[in-house]
């Protein structure tokens, strides 16, 4: 039912915003604005029509539960037809009920008989009052609640809800196929450490990678690093080398057809040479040539000789490389007998001692196509070491570290950077909006 104001409107109080004096009881009253306090009175009597002050009502009486859905969107899909014009003006009703027409007595008004005095519940206690005191001051008689970790994940117990309950705002639309978490989403990173241990993510750091080491944890750490280096300078030199022994073969190779070529073109030429009546000069020299004289029986036997020991000079090279060989492999064995011994046994301190991986030694199966990328070698040569702490330079990047740390512990997958990524192809049309005429 709409509300009825009356025509006219009470003047509001004189309003004077630059005021340049305030002393005296009149000029506080006559220069003081009330406009403020006006309007914030009208908006709570408009809150009062519709229903009660917003800031005192509780957040269950302001917010609910929507489940018919907006009506606009059924219209949309449905088709429904409009609702007349009177059925929205009876829906509006006031909050605030009607003002009865029968006479109530008044609250000043008695019968003459005293009420009985009621004890007041709007004050606070002396004990409330020493224990709210008491937490103001940080002492609390019981110990706060423990937090504890969720042992639930929200995301499922929404997906039960959703998979159990049905919106029935959405319910003529057409149902979506349903995402399905991956189940190795809730399995533990796999640690690429060769020991098979969980890698810490941030190494607490050894005594040769200080600024200022003592001497013989750098000098173990600066020969360690001198090996590696020195490995991978020899795997580097010697494929340097068979890539250049592949090269000459495959010259050799190619010069060797080009001489079969050329002579095989040169007998050709000597053949056509005989059939046309021609000859070179060398069937004079292998005609006068004189003829091998046959061998005679002292001569064989000589010739025996020396290939029965020629035969016997390499069975004993051969033998005797055999045997070099059979030593080799078990002197190999040995030693590596004992280095397995030795590991085996520093495994098992390790493992006594720390139960933390080592990123030094991976395992060979990785996660993706892609390798690893090397660790930097954080290494101060002796000649680079500074007495003062002000000439000292910052050594390694912690974007690096903590990328390559991600990796190694399993968390995310090594991927290669892609530069230029491939877009979506746009054809470009123009249209011919001047052939959209029409004759009148």
């Amino acid at each position: 039912m709409p509300i009825i104001k009356p025509a006219t409107v009470s003047p509001g109080a004189p309003q004077q915003h630059k005021q340049p004096s305030r002393k005296g009881k009149k000029a506080w009253r006559k220069n003081v604005d009330v406009s403020e306090i006006q309007e914030g009175l009208e908006e709570v009597r408009e809150e009062l029509i519709k229903g009660g002050v917003i800031v005192e009502k509780d957040s269950a009486e302001l917010f609910t539960l929507d489940l018919a859905g907006d009506a606009a969107i059924q219209k949309k899909y449905l088709k429904g037809s409009k609702p007349l014009k009177a059925d929205e003006i009876i829906a509006q009703r006031s909050a605030v009920p009607a003002v009865p027409q029968r006479k109530r007595a008044g609250d000043k008004t008695t019968d003459g008989v005293l009420q009985p005095k009621r004890q007041r519940t709007s004050y606070v206690s002396h004990k409330e009052l020493t224990r709210l005191r008491n937490i103001a001051d940080g002492r609390q008689d019981k110990p706060m609640d423990e937090v504890t970790e969720a042992n639930y994940d929200p995301w499922d117990a929404q997906k039960d809800l959703e998979q159990g309950t049905q919106d029935p705002r959405f319910s003529f639309l057409e149902k979506r196929k349903e995402k399905v978490t991956p189940a190795t989403l809730k399995h533990k990173p796999i640690s690429l450490a060769a020991s098979g241990k969980d890698i810490p993510a941030v190494k607490k750091p050894e005594g040769g990678f200080s600024y200022n080491p003592v001497y013989t944890d750098y000098e173990e750490r600066l020969m360690t690093e001198g090996e590696k280096e020195l490995a991978a300078e020899q795997k580097r030199l010697a494929a340097a080398e068979a890539e250049r022994i592949k090269l000459e073969a495959a010259a050799k190779s190619a010069a060797e057809a080009e001489a079969a070529e050329a002579k095989a073109d040169l007998s050709e030429w000597e053949e056509d040479s005989a059939w046309d009546g021609f000859e070179s000069g060398t069937e004079d020299v292998r005609l006068n040539a004189k003829r091998p004289e046959r061998k005679t029986q002292a001569q064989r036997n000589r010739i025996k000789r020396r290939k029965e020991e020629e035969r016997k000079a390499k069975m004993a090279a051969d033998i005797k490389k055999k045997n070099e060989q059979a030593a080799l492999a078990k002197k190999i064995a040995k030693e590596l007998s004992e280095k397995e011994k030795s590991r085996s046994s520093a495994d098992v301190k390790d493992d006594e001692s720390s139960s933390e991986g080592d990123d030094l030694e991976l395992r060979r199966r990785k996660l993706g196509k892609i390798a690893l990328p090397e660790k930097d070698m954080e290494l101060v040569l002796p000649d680079e070491l500074q007495e003062s702490l002000r000439l000292l330079k910052p050594e390694g990047n912690l974007l690096k570290d903590r990328y390559r740390s991600l990796l190694v512990r399993g968390k995310v997958e090594s991927r290669r950077p892609i530069s230029f990524t491939k877009k979506a192809k746009r054809k470009a049309t123009e249209k011919w909006t001047h052939k959209d005429f029409m004759l009148h």
